[in-house]
């Protein structure tokens, strides 16, 4: 504001007045608005608050996709623990989607939440800064933020990827092909890192070929098993970073009637009627929300000390049906 009021050459007070729609005259009106145009000029509801000391008893969770059901888990624990706090929660989905990401966190804060949980999209968060500086509580889950010193509780990506691909290659497995979404995502790059140390402390030579990047849904995950499956030396077994990489390559081995081995990261809601044996690596996904939630809430009491990453553990689970 006090830049403002220098570009405009008006008081202080003038562009309060501007910025709250009090009676101010035209003239004054036009050349402080100018000004924020030329400026960019963003009022911060956050700094109001802090000087008024006020709370308004609500919280932000951006999610990446509100239908899956470990973000809909994960909104379902932070409203329950917000709402022991007499706390509202305010949930939006960035769809994956780095631009809406910002936003919406960017029109979080300008609702003047007390805290921010964040499932990140996007691998820039230094935008967030300001308002990390002005008091702005901001939990990470799921994946670390980037450009930002914050809170997180992740999940162990690489010890559990390893353990994975691991138990494929204890099996007896030596071609085992990898199914990735996007390596821009640090859980992803996490996972592929430790599906790779198990193959070569297992000493075998990771083969390229049979790896398949930058998968989103079911469908495209299908079609990497139907090629990598009609290769002239194919897979024997599959590992799948995540759950909806897991679905459609059980769609597609069942089409087939493959009795290729798979291992999916993630569990998903009728794992266990799947119509062939799998394995998933899974976790406590609402411990992971909880642990998250009340660390959200503990910045918002007042804790000032210096952020922490939490790493919660991994576990391999039997899924599917198993042949008579």
């Amino acid at each position: 504001m006090v830049d403002v009021a220098r570009r405009a050459d008006v008081s202080l007070k003038t562009v309060s007045r501007v910025v709250n729609d009090e009676p101010v005259g035209q003239e004054l009106v036009n050349r402080v608005l100018a000004a924020i145009a030329e400026l960019g000029f963003r009022r911060n509801d956050i700094a109001r608050n802090l000087r008024s000391r006020q709370l308004n008893a609500t919280v932000g969770l951006l999610i990446e996709e509100i239908a899956n059901p470990f973000y809909a888990t994960i909104a379902s624990v932070a409203a329950e623990i917000a709402a022991a706090h007499g706390t509202m929660l305010i949930t939006a989905s960035s769809e994956e989607d780095p631009e809406r990401e910002r936003a919406l966190l960017q029109d979080f804060t300008q609702r003047r939440v007390d805290g921010l949980l964040v499932v990140p999209a996007g691998l820039d968060h230094s935008f967030l800064r300001r308002e990390v500086e002005l008091g702005m509580p901001v939990v990470f889950l799921d994946r670390p933020p980037q450009g930002l010193h914050a809170d997180a509780v992740l999940l162990d990506n690489r010890g559990g990827s390893h353990t994975g691909v691991g138990a494929l290659l204890d099996a007896g497995h030596r071609r085992v092909g990898l199914l990735l979404g996007a390596p821009s995502v640090p859980t992803m790059r996490e996972r592929l890192v430790g599906a790779r140390a198990a193959l070569e402390a297992a000493g075998v030579e990771p083969d390229e070929s049979l790896v398949r990047e930058r998968l989103i849904a079911p469908e495209e995950a299908g079609r990497a098993v139907a090629a990598l499956l009609d290769l002239a030396d194919p897979p024997t077994a599959f590992f799948c970073a995540n759950n909806r990489l897991t679905v459609g390559a059980l769609q597609e081995l069942h089409r087939r009637g493959s009795d290729a081995a798979l291992v999916g990261f993630d569990d998903f809601e009728l794992a266990h009627l799947m119509p062939r044996p799998l394995t998933v690596v899974g976790y406590d996904t609402r411990e992971l929300a909880r642990v998250a939630t009340e660390r959200l809430f503990q910045r918002i009491a007042g804790d000032d000390s210096a952020p922490t990453t939490t790493v919660l553990p991994t576990r391999l689970l039997p899924r599917g049906l198993t042949r008579p």
